[in-house]
């Protein structure tokens, strides 16, 4: 599936949702099925940070959100800022937690995923495994509650490393999709909801001016 062929709707502009917001960044939480930036094409040129750049026209991007995955991302007030959040996420500095619903019961409580991950390209956007080829991928997990009703797990997902699609890949590899994985799940999982089941739930790093630990929140909206 070429990244072309995915039909872009994104959510109607309602404002933006600002968690905190001072002289240096902003914390933003993004809603699902908006791009963190433009993609290609004229259809696609609505993303989070061309309305927050409407607003503040001196944010910057620093990392991104899939398209389909709701939750904080964060933007830095000035290039100073945005170079020293960059070597931040570069460094492995920040902790991100993120909430998913997946398919069935795992079989153990917590455990970390440590599969390489290279682009599909026959495929794009999608993302595989690749042993020989691909980068060095981990995920840690772990099980928050089994619901029995519809089969399904909610679990705490903390990427090690920061590849596109990591999270989605790497539950689908362990045997457990993500709920609403239009990518990666069989259609009955992609049927479970309405949305993918993956929210950007928190994120702590060091406040590039004060040098202070900060952190933020956002819960899951499923």
């Amino acid at each position: 599936m070429a990244d072309t062929a995915i039909i872009y709707n994104p959510p109607v502009n309602r404002g933006l949702d600002i968690l905190f917001q001072d002289d240096t960044l902003l914390v933003l939480n993004k809603p699902c099925g908006l791009l963190s930036v433009p993609g290609k094409g004229v259809d696609r040129q609505d993303s989070l940070a061309t309305r927050v750049q409407a607003e503040y026209p001196e944010a910057k991007v620093v990392h991104r959100l899939d398209m389909s995955t709701s939750g904080i991302m964060l933007m830095a007030c000035g290039k100073l800022s945005q170079s020293q959040l960059s070597k931040q996420f570069q460094q492995r500095q920040v902790q991100k937690i993120y909430i998913v619903v997946v398919d069935g019961k795992l079989e153990l409580d917590n455990g970390e995923i440590d599969l390489p991950l290279i682009t599909d390209w026959p495929n794009r956007p999608k993302q595989k495994v690749d042993l020989m080829h691909g980068k060095s991928s981990q995920t840690r997990y772990q099980v928050l509650q089994y619901n029995g009703a519809d089969n399904t797990t909610r679990v705490r997902l903390e990427p090690v490393t920061g590849r596109s699609h990591q999270l989605r890949v790497h539950m689908q590899q362990l045997g457990h999709a993500i709920v609403g994985d239009r990518l990666y799940a069989s259609k009955e999982i992609q049927n479970k909801a309405d949305r993918l089941l993956l929210h950007a739930q928190s994120i702590s790093f060091t406040h590039p001016v004060t040098m202070q630990a900060v952190s933020f929140d956002s819960p899951a909206p499923f």
